[in-house]
């Protein structure tokens, strides 16, 4: 960490900031939980909810990595296709409760602060990961959960050279050097402070290494007298977020060998019963998919599924979490609903003919997808399997 600032006070601001939220979220009702497309929108910083994301894929990746045998072949293909069903569905349902969200929400927070604080840090953690060989690809993956600084960290990747022999040193070496010829380029962490203050108070002097904390950061936790009937009001802090809910997409199964980046699988949601913070604050909006699928992966291979999977009843249920992450960024500029109308259209439609003239000549246009062609040609390979 950097010497001016102490990331055991980052770390210690982020557990009392996922306190505070989750007492407003889950207020008298203890036992509720929260589900992906919740997790999306759970706080009005984007930064902080990718990144609790970022931790999920983490377990979810680990799960997945349990399921192999010595006894049997996982690289079959019929294995494999139902390893990435079976992957998929699961990922639809996410279920959060407190005990299980608020240390994922936490240590959000403390890299969220670190990654403005010590940006070198920031890098070795969020992109470079554990990893003993880092490729540009797991870097390219990795990139998916930042939003703060996205295009500095963006044009890094892109300065790196074409190489498959990248090691660790070489790579933090290289982005000492070019923080130092783009440090500018920054966000101010008072941005980031500010922001934060807005939903516990914080400045930058309590980050200090020497600095004071602050005790209004750590407000008494009052338990409300009202019955356990009355509906929870809402946290003060989340914005009507206008980010994307995801579905579940075509299947994306693991190798045995390492794996180079975070999965690209879906992510779920919750027992309707139980209705999450964001839907409270967005009372009457159109309800959001499934977070499964929110998930961008900019560089990942074509599934197999893509390349010579069975026909599907629906674009909706084709589309893998990876993928419809990427189609929102990449095709719709991340914007959510747009996406939802237009797959929705496309699922409508009678004849290939009329799908392939809406994504070339209505959707291209609206959009701008000149320069798109990869995406698209994904998309359009997927109406193939639909009108199989």
């Amino acid at each position: 960490m950097n010497d001016k600032y102490s990331l055991a006070k980052c770390a210690q601001y982020g557990r009392r900031l996922a306190a505070r939220l989750c007492d407003q979220h889950f207020g008298t009702q203890p036992t509720a939980t929260i589900d992906g497309p919740a997790v999306l929108k759970f706080t009005p910083i984007r930064q902080l909810n990718l990144l609790v994301i970022r931790q999920l894929l983490g377990q979810w990746q680990a799960e997945t990595a349990r399921l192999r045998s010595t006894y049997f072949d996982f690289e079959a293909a019929p294995v494999q296709a139902a390893l990435a069903q079976f992957m998929n569905v699961l990922s639809r349902h996410i279920s959060l409760n407190r005990a299980t969200f608020e240390p994922l929400l936490a240590q959000a927070a403390t890299d969220t602060l670190g990654m403005v604080a010590d940006p070198t840090g920031g890098f070795q953690r969020l992109l470079l990961g554990n990893t003993e060989k880092p490729t540009l690809a797991l870097l390219r993956d990795n990139l998916r959960y930042i939003d703060i600084d996205k295009a500095f960290y963006q044009g890094f990747i892109d300065s790196l050279p074409v190489s498959d022999d990248l090691s660790r040193d070489f790579l933090a070496h290289r982005f000492e050097l070019y923080r130092t010829a783009n440090y500018k380029a920054h966000q101010p962490i008072q941005r980031l402070v500010t922001e934060l203050s807005t939903l516990l108070p914080l400045t930058t002097a309590d980050l200090l290494e020497d600095g004071p904390v602050s005790v209004a950061a750590t407000p008494p936790r009052v338990k409300e007298p009202a019955p356990v009937s009355a509906p929870v009001a809402p946290p003060t802090f989340v914005a009507a977020p206008k980010e994307e809910l995801p579905e579940p997409p075509a299947p994306i199964v693991p190798k045995p060998a390492p794996i180079a980046g975070p999965p690209t699988r879906p992510l779920p949601t919750v027992d309707s019963a139980i209705v999450p913070l964001h839907e409270k604050l967005k009372a009457g909006q159109q309800a959001a998919s499934p977070l499964a699928e929110t998930l961008r992966a900019t560089s990942a291979p074509a599934t197999l599924a893509e390349r010579s999977g069975p026909k599907v009843d629906t674009l909706r249920e084709a589309i893998s979490i990876n993928q419809r992450f990427s189609f929102i960024n990449e095709l719709f500029n991340g914007e959510n609903m747009d996406y939802h109308a237009a797959i929705q259209h496309l699922d409508s439609l009678p004849a290939i003919d009329q799908a392939r003239a809406y994504v070339n000549t209505d959707l291209s246009q609206r959009y701008d997808w000149s320069r798109k062609e990869e995406h698209v040609n994904k998309l359009l390979k997927l109406i193939e399997r639909k009108f199989a």
